[in-house]
């Protein structure tokens, strides 16, 4: 702790979601993404936070451990 970056497991998957969902909003707005390409980018953005949710909290340890899962 003491620090704002750490290079935790958690924070690098939760700054990839944001990465994804900042993209998925970019292309919309400025790129006119419609219909399926916006679609898809919505899914890996969703894949993502499953990613983030199901597989980081089991088999990764960090700083940000939840109860024993």
């Amino acid at each position: 702790w003491g620090r704002y970056w750490g290079w935790d497991t958690k924070e690098v998957w939760t700054f990839i979601i944001w990465v994804v969902y900042a993209g998925y909003l970019h292309a919309r707005s400025t790129r006119g993404w419609r219909g399926t390409a916006s679609a898809v980018l919505n899914l890996i953005g969703f894949g993502t936070i499953l990613f983030n949710y199901a597989v980081v909290n089991v088999y990764f340890e960090g700083l940000h451990a939840y109860s024993g899962l």
